[in-house]
């Protein structure tokens, strides 16, 4: 658990670097995530860093909420899938870590161009469905914001992996209480997450995405509960802005880039575990 804590260290520490280099980007979300992200890619998933898009025989991850690129690239590159020397290209000209992932650049473990919220799940469902009629018993784990929730595809794509019975689907709500304009309960309040989901067909775990040992446990008992005829969501409570005191918990950080001086006393809250890029 400690070697992954200063993983995910060092992710957040990439995070607000990258969002500083380009003068844009989404910190909040990406902070939050990064504890989720890091079990997923170091302890979690069977996956492969020499990446072919079909995902044949092995765990697929699809980022739904894909304004929070900086974590997902970032943790892609510490796996291995290309070099962290990349990360300083984040939302350059010409660069493949553009602001939203897509496909057309063709960066290594970017199997969805997102960005364009509400639509992860549709496409999670349907790469789970795939394995199951293709005999993989491989399965597909996805991520969403809770404000996504407040998109009407998400709930058809609910509706659609409760009939089909897509028991190898693991999806993961980022229920940080935050979105863009603000509290998400002032937005669009979401209610009983749990008791909607279940009254949908799906079995439901709930976890502190920010405690590095509930997020392995909970994943871990996520996958034990596949299979058994429903698909399956973990509802992971999270601080918008994770790891960094003044950005923590507001939905102001969740798109803006920290300046000279908040970068310098992020950095100061982050130490360097794995080595900068």
């Amino acid at each position: 658990m400690q070697e992954l804590a200063a993983i995910a260290t060092q992710i957040r520490r990439d995070i607000v670097r990258m969002v500083h280099g380009a003068n844009s980007g989404h910190p909040g979300g990406s902070l939050g995530c990064a504890d989720l992200l890091t079990a997923l890619y170091f302890r979690v998933m069977k996956h492969n860093p020499d990446f072919q898009m079909d995902g044949k025989e092995e765990d697929v991850f699809i980022l739904s909420n894909g304004h929070i690129s900086p974590v997902f690239y970032s943790v892609l590159s510490r796996a291995g899938y290309f070099p962290t020397t990349e990360l300083a290209t984040f939302r350059k000209l010409n660069s493949r870590l553009q602001g939203h992932p897509t496909t057309h650049e063709h960066l290594p473990g970017v199997r969805m161009a997102s960005g364009s919220l509400g639509q992860g799940l549709s496409v999670a469902a349907g790469v789970a469905l795939t394995k199951k009629l293709n005999g993989d018993a491989n399965l597909v784990f996805s991520l969403h914001g809770d404000g996504e929730l407040d998109e009407g595809q998400i709930w058809e794509a609910v509706l659609f992996a409760a009939h089909h019975k897509i028991d190898n689907l693991i999806a993961t709500i980022d229920w940080n209480g935050q979105q863009i304009d603000g509290p998400t309960d002032k937005v669009m309040g979401l209610g009983d997450l749990a008791a909607k989901f279940e009254a949908f067909g799906w079995l439901v775990l709930e976890m502190n995405g920010n405690q590095m040992d509930e997020v392995v446990v909970g994943l871990e008992k996520a996958k034990t509960m596949t299979n058994q005829g429903k698909p399956i969501v973990i509802l992971m409570r999270t601080a918008m802005g994770k790891g960094i005191d003044f950005m923590e918990g507001t939905h102001e950080w969740h798109g803006i880039a920290p300046n000279d001086e908040q970068l310098a006393r992020a950095l100061d809250q982050l130490p360097e575990t794995l080595g900068d890029y």
